[in-house]
């Protein structure tokens, strides 16, 4: 009787060492919990929503125009920062009249409102053209007016990026995939 109660307290461990190791699995190399922590990408993203991010997309390919990334900042090592990556490697990017122009073609971004200005900051100021460096990422908030983002600080590489926001699921009614924009650029 006693080996037979043994072997089933053995059985019920070894389920829970291998739970206990697909969840650090996952945890670690696949996807994560993430929590949004501000206003920096309303109304997209709204504060206290909760997302999972994705960590395998990024083994393959690089980051794409539209992608929401979280990472950390070059300006605090403890936070985690969510934004929207506007220009990639190699391109440049101004800012003039509130809008935002990738070589030199003004970029329609579909996710925001008609009304949101994006205006210049400390590191990329009106009207000058900024070209990103190779392995690197310009990333900016929706809330452009309360962003702190590449517009204060500079671009990101690809090493600090943790993650894509892959799916929402808190608040309920928000649940889903995070879609991905399909941009215009006008001449």
């Amino acid at each position: 009787m006693f080996k037979r109660l043994g072997a089933f307290f053995l059985d019920i461990f070894e389920v829970i060492v291998f739970a206990i190791g697909i969840f650090f699995f996952v945890y670690l190399l696949v996807m994560r919990p993430h929590k949004i922590d501000g206003q920096s990408m309303m109304p997209n993203f709204p504060d206290n929503e909760y997302l999972l991010t994705e960590r395998v997309t990024y083994y393959f390919r690089n980051p794409d125009r539209g992608d929401v990334v979280v990472f950390t900042p070059p300006v605090t090592n403890l936070d985690e920062y969510i934004k929207r990556v506007i220009a990639l490697p190699g391109e440049t990017i101004m800012l003039e009249g509130g809008k935002v122009y990738i070589n030199g073609r003004l970029l329609s971004e579909p996710y925001l409102d008609d009304a949101v200005s994006t205006g210049s900051q400390n590191f990329l100021k009106e009207g000058e053209e900024y070209k990103v460096p190779e392995g690197e990422y310009f990333v900016m908030g929706d809330n452009r007016p309360n962003s702190s983002d590449s517009r204060y600080w500079g671009p990101i590489t690809k090493k600090v990026i943790s993650g894509r926001a892959w799916v929402i699921y808190w608040p309920l009614k928000l649940m889903g995939g995070v879609p991905k924009p399909s941009y215009s650029f006008a001449q």
